[in-house]
Parts: structure tokens; C-alpha cells; sequence
């Protein structure tokens, strides 16, 4: 039952739109997305008051920008403590970090899941290549869905590998929920 504290709505809102754009962020640097696309621009300008000084402190390692990591498991931290605190409990530092790390984990999935399914509604309409939303939904999902592609041929005509994914994609999350809950 979801808790009827307007504040708690409030503070869950704020900090779920804000963590999804740090994780495009992260996801889009993932995906070496084109950073020129107006959709990335506004990413990179929205996150950046917070990303530029953990950079700062928080050096890359091959690759992979650990300071969004953090960041986005501190974000996802503070809302649940937050939230908690006003919900009359206090939970521990490690329940925090272990709920910050299984969200992150789960909210990237999503992510990946999400884009598919619209990209897959918008393959039903021709949508128009030069789309910054198409742009960003074919770099988001090219490294999910591209082994697919190469295991399943097309059958008939039909592409099936964004189905297989999906599938794939779903079982991920809910292995991570079922390897989290025997913590």
C-alpha cells in the first residue's frame, strides 16, 4: 500500500525523475551515444552540477564512469532514507547501499526494457531516422538487442530478437530481485 504522505510522494517524484536522468546519462556513456543529439544535450546539462565535482573525486576505471555510479546508489540512498526517516523508520547503512545497488541494477534493466518496447511500437509507424527520440532509442537498445540479432534470424519478415531480449531482459531483473532478497 502505497503511503499517503504528500511529502513522501513528493521527495519519491523529485528523486526518481532525477536518478532516470543520471542513469541516461550513464547509460548513454555506456553506449558511446551521439552526445550532439538535443535529447543528450539536455542529460549532460542537467546532470552535470553534480557529476563535474564527483568526477573530481572519483576517477573512471576501463571505461566505466564510476562517479555517475555512485552518485546515482547515493541518490537512490538518500530518497529511501528520506522516505523512511518520515515513514518512522530508520534504516541501516547497509540496507541503504544494498537497496542502492539492486536499484541501480533493476532501474537499468528498465531502461533497456522501456526503450525496446517503444522502439518496437515505433518500427510499427516508419518513424522519421533523423528523430532525436529515434536516435537515442537505436543507441540505447543497438547493444542489448545487436547478439540477438545475430542468434535469431528474421521469420517470415518478423524480427524476433527484440522479444527474445525482452524475455532475457525480464529474467535478469528478476534474478537480481531473487539474488537481493536471499541477502
Amino acid at each position: 500500500m502505497r503511503s499517503e504522505n504528500p511529502l513522501i510522494f513528493l521527495i519519491e517524484t523529485l528523486f526518481d525523475l532525477y536518478i532516470i536522468v543520471l542513469m541516461l546519462r550513464f547509460i548513454l556513456q555506456q553506449v558511446r551515444a551521439d552526445f550532439y543529439n538535443p535529447i543528450s544535450q539536455f542529460i549532460v546539462k542537467a546532470t552535470a552540477p553534480v557529476l563535474n565535482p564527483a568526477r573530481k573525486l572519483i576517477p573512471g576505471v576501463g571505461g566505466i564512469d564510476l562517479a555517475t555510479i555512485i552518485v546515482v546508489i547515493a541518490f537512490i540512498a538518500i530518497k529511501i532514507f528520506m522516505i523512511a526517516l518520515l515513514s518512522g523508520y530508520s534504516p541501516s547503512l547497509l540496507v541503504l547501499l544494498l537497496t542502492g545497488i539492486r536499484d541501480f541494477i533493476t532501474l537499468a534493466l528498465n531502461i533497456f526494457i522501456f526503450a525496446i518496447i517503444v522502439q518496437a511500437i515505433l518500427s510499427w509507424i516508419n518513424p522519421d531516422p533523423y528523430n532525436p527520440v529515434s536516435g537515442i532509442l537505436f543507441n540505447i537498445t543497438r547493444p542489448v538487442l545487436t547478439p540477438f540479432r545475430r542468434l535469431i534470424k528474421p521469420v517470415g519478415g518478423l524480427d524476433l530478437s527484440p522479444l527474445v531480449a525482452l524475455i532475457a531482459l525480464m529474467f535478469l531483473e528478476r534474478l537480481v530481485a531473487y539474488l537481493f532478497q536471499m541477502l
